[in-house]
């Protein structure tokens, strides 16, 4: 394990937040719930059937079990289910057995201040990870878009921050407008500190830098660098950057003098993502870089979702990232 996801456990540690894991009755949830709970990295609760979850896990000793069936909360949970979605349409009967869903569940549970933040996706897809948060927890204040990132690790590193970078998105906008992609830039940037301490500077990518080619790509990235100062005019963010002047000093230098971010970038904002997705996937195969993710930010309370693929160890460190956006 990086030194950065020991730091990031150890951030969980001291935050103390209480996770609902809605698939409570899949054996790698329940493994890792047994170790988030005994390196007290964080308090998860398990959604399902306790007999089963017991049955499959043994000694669950510390581990928080819940039923929506028989939870005292549940009829909480169906009001608020049945108030943030009766103007689309719901009526009570349909939020009373919506709410039983556990992916409802435990978003509602979040919503309602019983839980910090929720962790799924090891038996659902994405869509159905993703829909009640986008529904009930909505996005924070001032923020519109929902994105993902990667945190992407390599010990040793000499480029970016001890080793580590932060990429977005990489996972769920496919072309993000020019306003899109400022605030993805400022939720990373807000990111990558709480969960690593860097100081970001963020680098807005392209196939140009500084106006070395012209295209309508490249105004995008151009527009979005300046509406990202707007939104945080203390961000450390320049755009728009090729790769190697974002992350090459010499490089930077010679082709952006002057730039506080050129050839130390340690935040990258790629303009869609078909660059995202297969930047991440190349440094993590020809780099050996280690890829953590996808992660969600720009919730009002941290969602995240798991790959269906996920080991065990993958869970403990979604949990993890999850307890610390919490303190966000």
């Amino acid at each position: 394990m990086s030194t950065l996801l020991e730091k990031i456990r150890d951030k969980a540690r001291v935050a103390n937040k209480k996770i609902m894991l809605p698939e409570g009755e899949e054996p790698r949830i329940i493994e890792a719930a047994k170790i988030l709970v005994k390196e007290k990295i964080a308090r998860v609760a398990l959604l399902g059937n306790p007999q089963k979850i017991q049955q499959l896990g043994g000694d669950l000793d510390g581990v928080e079990i819940i039923d929506p069936l028989t939870d005292k909360n549940r009829e909480k949970y169906v009001e608020i289910l049945y108030e943030t979605r009766k103007s689309k349409g719901l009526t009570l009967e349909e939020a009373q057995q919506l709410a039983l869903n556990p992916l409802y569940y435990g978003t509602l549970a979040v919503k309602a201040g019983d839980a910090d933040g929720m962790v799924a996706g090891a038996i659902h897809a994405t869509g159905d990870t993703l829909r009640p948060a986008l529904q009930i927890i909505k996005a924070a204040p001032g923020i519109k878009t929902i994105s993902s990132f990667f945190l992407m690790v390599k010990e040793g590193s000499k480029y970016g921050y001890e080793g580590a970078f932060l990429f977005s998105d990489c996972g769920l906008n496919v072309n993000p407008d020019a306003e899109q992609l400022a605030e993805i830039a400022v939720t990373s940037a807000k990111t990558a500190h709480v969960l690593t301490g860097m100081e970001p500077y963020v680098a807005m990518l392209s196939f140009s830098t500084k106006g070395s080619a012209k295209h309508e790509f490249v105004d995008k990235v151009v527009l979005a660098t300046q509406k990202a100062k707007e939104l945080d005019p203390a961000l450390k963010i320049d755009g728009d950057l090729q790769a190697d002047a974002a992350l090459v000093e010499s490089v930077g230098k010679l082709k952006c003098p002057g730039s506080e971010v050129a050839g130390r970038a340690n935040v990258l904002i790629f303009p869609d993502l078909n660059a995202g997705n297969i930047a991440y996937k190349l440094v993590q195969r020809l780099g050996g870089y280690e890829a953590i993710g996808p992660i969600c930010q720009g919730f009002n309370k941290p969602v995240n979702d798991l790959s269906r693929g996920c080991s065990v160890e993958d869970v403990v460190n979604a949990v993890a990232i999850t307890a610390v956006q919490a303190t966000l």
